[in-house]
């Protein structure tokens, strides 16, 4: 005869449940968490994301890395902050930082630039907000040019309008994806580089504003078309509308300087746009 075998029913349950739990293999089921900031693709190509999947956004006015959303514009763009966001691939964390606003809030920037959200955009994916007023981007990784707007200052210390004349009020202009204000020269022609000596002696005094292919990444109120690049003295120069692209020495490498629109007379060196005229031939 076999003998009986008694079975504690209360212990038998819980090593079932030890086992179920932690499985054979002793294997980990780690909880996925979502980054903070992301490159999510759209119809405008990668753009930034934050909670949610939310579209992200530069401001124009904010060129100097300072926060120009204030009042009644920070309700219907809020601002986007975390002090050390989590990141998803393509984004690097020394690009980020944080400011600390006029009105005592503080908000992450990326290459400077502060980030907001659109209330209007309702899900994830929404891109209402891309340029609005012309002065709203979405958010990218890297854009070649970008645009500003900005009161105009002249070396001389004077205040100019986009017109080249003396006057209060903001301009539209381009910048480079750092800030930095890109000027025409009034004697270049369509596509040709009329200033830049071949021993490059003047560069640093008006440096060719250099980029390793034709634009792809700009503000969607501007046109691709309008975009192309020479050959100038053996560097790749971007040009808009025909016109050779330069930065200002003097400049200093300033976010949002202007000094440029004074020297050596207003008209000589202007900032350019989309209304703009085309380089004559």
């Amino acid at each position: 005869m076999k003998p009986i075998v008694y079975v504690n029913r209360t212990l038998l349950a819980t090593i079932l449940m030890v086992v179920t739990l932690f499985g054979c293999n002793n294997e980990e089921n780690p909880t996925i968490v979502s980054p903070d900031l992301s490159l999510k693709t759209s119809t405008l190509g990668n753009i930034m994301t934050g909670e949610g999947g939310k579209t992200l956004y530069f401001f124009a006015p904010d060129v100097a890395g300072d926060a120009n959303c204030t009042g009644g514009c920070k309700d219907t763009w809020p601002v986007f902050y975390k002090e050390t966001p989590t990141l998803s691939a393509g984004l690097k964390a020394t690009d980020f930082a944080t400011i600390t606003r006029a009105d005592g809030d503080k908000q992450t920037t990326y290459k400077g630039w502060p980030l907001y959200y659109y209330k209007n955009d309702a899900k994830a994916g929404d891109i209402l907000g891309d340029k609005l007023g012309n002065v709203w981007m979405v958010a990218k990784a890297h854009y070649t040019v970008m645009i500003a707007s900005r009161q105009l200052v002249g070396n001389d210390g004077k205040s100019y309008t986009f017109d080249t004349k003396e006057g209060t009020g903001s301009s539209l202009f381009l910048v480079d994806s750092v800030g930095h204000t890109l000027y025409a020269f009034a004697n270049d022609k369509n596509n040709k580089n009329n200033y830049t000596k071949t021993d490059l002696s003047n560069n640093p005094t008006w440096p060719i504003f250099e980029t390793s292919s034709v634009v792809k990444d700009i503000p969607t109120v501007l046109n691709t078309g309008d975009f192309t690049t020479i050959t100038a003295v053996g560097k790749t120069q971007l040009t808009y509308k025909g016109w050779p692209l330069y930065t200002f020495g003097p400049d200093q490498s300033i976010r949002g300087n202007t000094k440029g629109v004074s020297v050596p007379r207003p008209g000589v060196w202007p900032v350019v746009n989309f209304t703009s005229p085309v380089a004559p031939n």
